[in-house]
């Protein structure tokens, strides 16, 4: 994998900000899009805009063969059984609230459980907790090892046979933490429940196979993976999605409408109601294009390798605190002592640094962890050791920096 041919193809990189060069840290928020995936947009738009599926022409047909073709990717690139257990959201946070919606509430009552972790994204935890209070079910948490991991037997003592529901995602978007989803699937359905999984983290990094996870939900976005924004997907098994019904209704998911009763076509159209991303799923096609010449594993060996070394590195600065186990995917989420980190985050910005810093939409993880922010470094196929030690640097430099002015 040649770093420095793969950063030629995403254009954003090659600037100045604030009159450094820019140094992208921030793909856990959203990644940069290469040429493939400017160009399929480019392509789209000017030469075979048009909605699909309804019409004939020319123009209709190639939209529609684009559309449906970038379902095919996206099946084949999780390894789902049928194309049809692929359907298209704006993202992950939309599809997790349809399964919160659609599939949980009609099977939910009191007495019920829905078990999910400290560490889940705000879209991970919200839905459930509306499904909650909607049905009366229980909403519990497993608790987290002190270095942020899940310990199997946290899972098995937290799920019990009242359990309907167990929510978790992949890979943490703040401790950096690879969740066990295989061995958490089988406590979960061991027990009766059904297995949904937040796959926002894990699809850009590392190879993911649902037959092999055996989850009964996969939701992913297409943003942090290269694709455009406004795209995602959820997979669902075949027979679980037919059994749901739409929560958006309208044109494009109908098969027949009367005056007092409609029908709905069959998967994986039912849930796509009105005009659909037709762009943004092409995208999300050509990013999936891209990633698989690359190599999934040699992504995600290559961004293991990146959060060693900053993990080292940083691990010199004095009075900074780094939250997650050691063994991570590509990130680094740290406090730097009497310091907050929205300063850090200025502080680098002004050197073309470009970090995020905040609660990073997961609330209930700052308070469990005791803070009430912090400062995040995420790496992605674009990123090289060179930029990690401009952030130490900067960071050395930070801290050098406020110590003086206090």
């Amino acid at each position: 994998m040649n770093t420095q041919e793969i950063r030629q193809q995403f254009p954003i990189l090659h600037q100045e900000v604030n009159g450094n060069p820019l140094v992208y840290l921030d793909s856990a928020a959203t990644s940069q899009k290469p040429l493939a995936v400017i160009e399929a947009l480019e392509k789209y738009y000017k030469g075979y805009n048009s909605n699909v599926h309804r019409g004939v022409h020319t123009l209709g047909t190639k939209a529609t063969d684009g559309y449906e073709g970038a379902r095919d990717k996206v099946k084949n690139f999780i390894n789902a059984k049928h194309r049809e257990e692929i359907v298209f959201t704006r993202g992950t946070t939309t599809a997790l609230n349809l399964v919160a919606t659609s599939f949980a509430r009609p099977k939910l009552q009191t007495g019920d459980e829905i078990v999910i972790t400290y560490m889940e994204h705000h879209s991970n935890i919200i839905p459930w907790q509306q499904a909650a209070k909607a049905t009366g079910a229980t909403l519990k948490y497993i608790p987290l090892e002190e270095d942020g991991s899940l310990s199997l037997k946290a899972v098995e003592d937290t799920i019990t046979e009242n359990t309907k529901i167990v929510s978790v995602m992949h890979v943490s978007n703040v401790l950096g933490s690879i969740n066990p989803i295989k061995e958490i699937a089988a406590i979960a359905h061991k027990n009766g429940a059904f297995m949904v999984v937040d796959g926002a983290q894990s699809t850009p990094h590392l190879k993911v196979d649902v037959q092999d996870l055996d989850c009964d939900f996969f939701a992913l976005s297409g943003h942090k993976m290269g694709g455009p924004t406004g795209i995602g997907a959820l997979y669902g098994k075949k027979h679980l999605l037919e059994n749901m019904e739409p929560i958006e209704f309208g044109g494009e998911m109908i098969d027949f409408v009367g005056l007092q009763e409609s029908t709905w076509k069959e998967l994986p159209w039912k849930f796509e109601g009105g005009t659909p991303i037709i762009a943004g799923a092409i995208g999300l096609g050509a990013a999936i294009d891209f990633l698989e010449q690359i190599g999934m594993e040699n992504i995600l060996a290559h961004e293991h390798m990146l959060a060693d070394y900053a993990l080292d590195r940083m691990s010199e600065i004095e009075g900074i605190t780094i939250y997650g186990p050691k063994k991570r995917a590509g990130l680094v989420t740290f406090n730097i002592e009497d310091v907050h980190p929205h300063d850090v985050a200025t502080v680098l910005d002004a050197e073309g640094i470009a970090i995020r810093a905040g609660h990073h939409c997961a609330q209930p993880l700052m308070k469990y962890l005791n803070v009430s922010s912090t400062a995040r470094a995420s790496f992605y196929l674009y990123n090289t050791e060179e930029e990690i030690d401009k952030l130490v640097a900067s960071l050395v430099k930070t801290k050098e920096y406020f110590s003086n002015v206090f």
